[in-house]
């Protein structure tokens, strides 16, 4: 009876059509998304003037980038208990506050110091935000176009950074570096509102609770789902202590597969971070003025918008160790193409725009087969905990590319290194078809734990 009950209940979710509901979701949480990558690409683009401000070199903002990729695996570890055992909208407000605050806090930093703080808890608020963004639009995505629809949210970040680089290419020369930092903290905290009204929980965690508002209750009867039931009816949530979605990513059926992503994860944030955060300063050294590298850069982020339009499509058709190991590996080629190769400003836009789709591309669909390979109960623990783990390659990024120009290397090579990080992602999505099949029931996974 358990069993059917877990079958009818969550047949429902996993079958649900994409209506205005769904849209809705989705689109709030894209803006969520948008939020992040504008503000993780703000430092970067604003170094360049920061250097002439503040009469400092490149490389002391090291600590800057370093303190930030802290705070955003700080924030992803912490998301994944949160979001799976208490809610994914709470998770989400909470996150859009913390980095709406520390971004406005950024504008009127006066010291590297007072800017490293700020940083830190910018991070903090976007290692959260991240994971339960996906999560939540993966909650209310059938299980068909899950991959599809979480990557089409994610392109919310690299939507955000484009916005960034270009805005930040009339700012800087105008207004200055603190104008980046204030469209970087007033918009999510305007978004916060939107979030307050529109935005539903999770329908697991609605359909869990004992008293409903009409208007949750309305909700659920559109997805065909009855109110006040629990894991015990077959609803796929995570039960017991906050850290019971944790456990089970390295229960029967899922260790290899967290481990496998846990890699991919560390070598791509790598990547992404390595160029997020010194491309920029790379192309000013280079000759380019900073509004100049500010544009320039955002077209790595327009690569990782038109890589949906494929990416998505492909994981969900053939699963992510085809497809995504090649669009990892295809990146082997534009990263070393920017490192070896001095390119007129054109040519290098259009090497930067599919380095772009390979580096952040890749990332976004890695984003979104997580969602697609973890069930609801642990969903934003395995997404967040490979994020989180990933960090650790975003927080190693920045002092690897301080390191390197410090040492005199030419700054476009600092970026080679990125081709041995691209090869093991490959190599490592590929190895995910050796994962094998998940037949342990929820309930015995929740026992077992």
């Amino acid at each position: 009876m358990a069993e059917a009950a877990l079958s009818a209940t969550e047949t429902a979710l996993e079958n649900q059509r994409i209506g205005p509901l769904q849209i809705r979701v989705a689109a709030i949480c894209t803006l969520v998304q948008m939020c992040d990558g504008y503000d993780v690409n703000s430092i970067g683009v604003s170094v360049p003037s920061l250097t002439h401000a503040w009469n400092l070199p490149g490389p002391a903002f090291t600590t800057a980038f370093l303190w930030s990729s802290i705070g955003i695996m700080v924030g992803a570890l912490s998301a994944g208990p949160i979001g799976d055992r208490f809610g994914r909208k709470p998770l989400l407000i909470a996150s859009l506050l913390i980095f709406g605050v520390a971004s406005l806090g950024s504008a009127f930093a006066g010291s590297l110091g007072f800017m490293t703080i700020m940083r830190f808890f910018t991070g903090l608020g976007i290692g959260g935000a991240f994971p339960g963004a996906a999560t939540l639009t993966g909650d209310y995505a059938p299980h068909r176009r899950r991959a599809l629809m979480i990557m089409i949210s994610f392109t919310g970040a690299p939507l955000g950074g484009f916005l960034c680089g270009q805005l930040a290419g009339v700012l800087l020369p105008t207004l200055g570096w603190p104008s980046v930092f204030v469209i970087g903290g007033v918009f999510p905290l305007v978004l916060v509102a939107v979030m307050a009204v529109c935005l539903p929980e999770s329908p697991r965690f609605l359909a869990a609770k004992d008293s409903l508002s009409p208007r949750q209750a309305a909700l659920l009867q559109r997805l065909d789902i009855a109110p006040g039931q629990g894991v015990a009816h077959g609803l796929d949530l995570a039960q017991g202590n906050p850290f019971t979605p944790v456990i089970m990513l390295f229960s029967k059926g899922y260790a290899l597969q967290t481990v496998l992503l846990w890699v991919i994860f560390f070598c791509s944030l790598m990547n992404l971070f390595l160029f997020v955060y010194w491309l920029p300063e790379v192309l000013h050294l280079t000759g380019m003025t900073p509004p100049e590298a500010a544009r320039a850069t955002s077209f790595r982020e327009l690569g990782a918008i038109a890589a949906v339009l494929y990416l998505g499509v492909l994981i969900d058709r053939f699963g992510p160790e085809r497809a995504l190991a090649a669009n990892y590996a295809a990146g082997i080629l534009f990263i070393a193409a920017i490192a070896l190769f001095a390119m007129p400003y054109l040519l290098l836009v259009v090497v930067i725009f599919f380095s772009g789709m390979a580096i952040i591309g890749s990332q976004t669909g890695a984003n979104a087969a997580c969602g697609k390979l973890y069930p609801a109960r642990m969903r934003t623990s395995g997404l967040g905990w490979a994020l989180g783990i990933g960090r650790l390659g975003g927080i190693a990024a920045p002092m690897l590319g301080g390191y390197l120009l410090s040492i005199g290397l030419p700054p476009r090579q600092i970026f080679l290194s990125a081709c041995l990080f691209a090869l093991v992602a490959a190599a490592a999505t590929a190895l995910l078809a050796l994962r094998g099949t998940r037949s342990t029931p929820m309930r015995s996974e929740l026992a077992a734990s």
